[in-house]
């Protein structure tokens, strides 16, 4: 709960900081991205917190490589 509540905690915090410049400077594009971001950092760090299994890139590339591997292996058995 404490976890949750700091990331909520330090993500309004940035939220705060980083919104009135953008608006007052009419940056549209750079205020979706920051909040596309934001959200996605949020999940997957209240995601971490609550010890849930999060794939990283390596497990991506090792499904997609362990066939090609594998028959490597096999031509130089």
């Amino acid at each position: 709960m404490w976890p949750i509540l700091g990331i909520l905690t330090v993500a309004i915090g940035m939220t705060l900081y980083e919104v009135p410049s953008l608006v007052e400077r009419n940056l549209k594009r750079e205020l979706w991205v920051f909040f596309i971001l934001l959200i996605f950092g949020v999940i997957l760090s209240i995601a971490e917190s609550l010890n849930l299994d999060i794939p990283n890139p390596s497990d991506f590339l090792t499904v997609i490589y362990k066939p090609f591997t594998d028959f490597i292996l096999n031509i130089f058995k």
